[in-house]
């Protein structure tokens, strides 16, 4: 499997003959702030934050070469970080509507379906094929005080890859454990900027959690992503470097935009 570092959850996989991009948000940088989101449902607990346009980074590589050969995107929840959303309430504009798009649930699967997306499909729990991959969603709590909306994860196993566990936006508790155990992941991907907002608390993993992955899962490799790119993030990867070291975790890699890993 070969994961590529695109921008903040946006990464592309390349795992048991298909490519699948990740939570594909492609916009250009500085164009979106909290106060720009429609009726602000968010906000940030430093309120100067509020107004920094995200995404902080441009995209490390042309958009054509990014969607370049995806055989599927996949959405782990709609969310202005993990999607480009539109004014109008559609989303996805810069992707090729016939690719067959991944997502959680069918209220998600309905926005796609009116933004255009020809083949919608609603990952399922007792999982799906696609190819030689099997991809089966798994539970995620995308907050600490109030879930942030719903959103999963998903587990991926195919007979000659190792098994590769995207956490998706979560923190972490009894779920996330119980997915580690039940699957015995070789890589996991985690979220892990620890992003806050007012009414829903921390809403993905910090370096605490980030340790407690390491003690659940102590032979996998953790691949960390979901960094420096949006306004309400508290940890950079710069930070995450050391909070790690401090806490005696070393088995990870924290890529770099544009960056590829093989495992």
């Amino acid at each position: 499997m070969k994961l590529t570092q695109i921008r903040n959850a946006t990464n592309r996989l390349e795992y048991a003959g298909k490519t699948f991009l990740i939570d594909p948000w492609l916009a250009p940088r500085h164009v979106l702030s909290f106060v720009d989101i429609p009726g602000m449902p968010y906000h940030v607990p430093e309120p100067v934050k509020e107004n920094m346009a995200m995404p902080f980074y441009d995209l490390p590589l042309p958009v054509e070469k990014i969607l370049q050969g995806v055989d599927y995107y996949l959405l782990t929840h709609i969310h202005p970080d993990h999607i480009d959303m539109a004014m109008d309430g559609t989303v996805g504009a810069p992707l090729d509507k016939a690719v067959p798009i991944i997502c959680q649930n069918e209220a998600d699967a309905e926005v796609l379906k009116c933004s255009g997306f020809r083949e919608v499909m609603v990952l399922s729990q007792e999982g799906m094929g696609f190819g030689a991959a099997k991809l089966t969603q798994v539970p995620a709590r995308h907050g600490t005080v109030v879930p942030c909306g719903e959103a999963m994860g998903v587990m991926f196993t195919a007979d000659e890859e190792k098994t590769f566990y995207l956490a998706g936006d979560t923190v972490w508790y009894p779920e996330v454990q119980e997915n580690i155990r039940r699957f015995q992941p070789d890589v996991i991907a985690l979220n892990c900027a620890a992003a806050e907002l007012v009414e829903n608390g921390r809403l993905i993993m910090n370096d605490e959690d980030v340790w407690s992955v390491s003690l659940a899962a102590p032979e996998a490799k953790l691949y960390l992503t979901h960094m420096d790119n949006v306004a309400h993030a508290t940890i950079t990867r710069h930070q995450m470097r050391a909070l790690l070291l401090a806490r005696n975790v070393s088995e990870y890699d924290m890529p770099a935009d544009g960056e590829n890993i093989i495992y």
